[in-house]
């Protein structure tokens, strides 16, 4: 980071780096990242003496380099540096640049550049596929649903399958929940698409490593939370595509109904895994505060090899407990299957219980990010790119 503020701030245009002693591969391509995910700049919106000045480095030399597979390093801190600044671009921008539509487009776009296979579905295919919690949430924006799969396949033999879903809201008002007040953060809900934008980060990385041996589905059901006459309302009964209903209590807890159609729609592609990535809720960060991500997962193995990731890619994370047996009631309605919040207190908790509900035989796992998706310092970090991409890579190793 230090040496990333020099070459902002004096101009350089060549940078030498002595190396530790000892460093092995993988410490110098958390270091190599690090160095070049620093030197991010957001110059989109400014005009003028305002603008930043282009970038005048044009090498870095790293001494006393003793990695033994010094090019693979390069390529990975290349491509999950190119990961972090896509999900950076795209959690930093306002909501009438990025719209469900301009998430679309950045899937083909990834789609295209690293040869991957890209499925949209608009409103009406997804009708026909029954996915009514989804589109619940959908209805009271005139910005039209999309629907993403981003799909990466190895040459070769394929060893596991997994599936990273992202929520994707582009703007929460909150509904008819309206998020008002002192503390609603609703100028902020820009980065209510942080799940998708660190799901889409994760995409454009793994297509350019291309990992054997795994098969990777991307997947974010994007849309506006908007108040119109056709929005859903507190006390609405939605569908969801297994047929399960939701009692609609809070128009404000409505990421949770998006994620439920996307992890119905994961598994029926094959997938033996699913990580879901949310700015699911505030009470994540009333727990944790605002650099941990929370974890809940309904299988050890998922969960050490993502605390693993974590660990590795110097993203922090903490596994937190499901308690199914004490909380799985609150989630319960008396009209419908289920409703989308439990009581007052465990929300992160209840939230990650309901998502549970819609996963069958897959290992699932869900990581609240709502706190380390933004730094007031330094607004968008990147958080969860590095942690999905080195887990996908891993998960064709096994």
């Amino acid at each position: 980071v230090q040496f990333s503020l020099l070459v902002l701030l004096c101009g350089v245009q060549s940078l030498a780096v002595q190396l530790p002693e000892g460093t092995d591969d993988k410490l110098f391509g958390v270091m190599s990242e690090a160095l070049l995910s620093g030197l991010y700049q957001d110059s989109r919106f400014k005009t003028g003496d305002g603008k930043p000045k282009p970038l005048k480095l044009e090498a870095i030399e790293f001494l006393g380099c003793s990695v033994k597979d010094i090019d693979a390093a390069v390529k990975t801190s290349q491509a999950m540096s190119t990961g972090v600044a896509l999900c950076k671009d795209l959690v930093s921008a306002p909501p009438n640049y990025v719209t469900p539509e301009v998430l679309a487009d950045s899937a083909v776009e990834i789609a295209k550049e690293c040869g991957m296979k890209c499925t949209i579905l608009e409103k009406d295919e997804c009708e026909k596929m029954g996915m009514g919690s989804f589109l619940g949430v959908a209805k009271g924006s005139t910005e039209p649903p999309k629907f993403i799969h981003l799909t990466y396949k190895p040459e070769g033999k394929v060893t596991k399958k997994v599936a990273v879903i992202g929520k994707g809201l582009t703007f929460d008002s909150g509904g008819y929940n309206l998020k008002a007040g002192m503390g609603s953060m609703i100028e902020m809900m820009k980065f209510d698409m942080g799940g998708s934008a660190a799901t889409l980060g994760a995409a454009r990385t793994i297509g350019m490593l291309k990992p054997e041996g795994v098969e990777a589905h991307f997947i974010v059901a994007s849309c506006e939370n908007m108040i119109n006459g056709e929005a859903m309302r507190p006390g609405d009964i939605l569908t969801a595509s297994n047929g399960k209903t939701i009692e609609v209590l809070n128009t404000d807890a409505e990421g949770r109904l998006t994620l439920a159609d996307a992890i119905i729609y994961a598994e029926s592609q094959g997938a033996e895994e699913i990580v879901d990535v949310a700015t699911l809720t505030g009470a994540c960060i009333v727990a944790l505060g605002g650099d941990y991500a929370g974890m809940w997962s309904s299988s050890d193995d998922l969960a050490e090899a993502l605390e693993s990731s974590a660990k590795t890619t110097g993203e922090k994370m903490w596994r937190m407990p499901l308690c199914e047996a004490e909380y799985g009631e609150q989630i319960k309605s008396k009209i419908a299957d289920l409703k989308n919040i439990g009581g007052k207190g465990a929300g992160s908790i209840t939230a990650a219980l309901f998502l549970k509900q819609f996963v069958e035989k897959a290992s699932w796992a869900h990581l609240d990010i709502a706190g380390p998706v933004w730094n007031d310092k330094i607004g968008a970090t990147g958080y969860g790119v590095k942690t999905l991409a080195d887990y996908v890579t891993n998960s064709g190793k096994k």
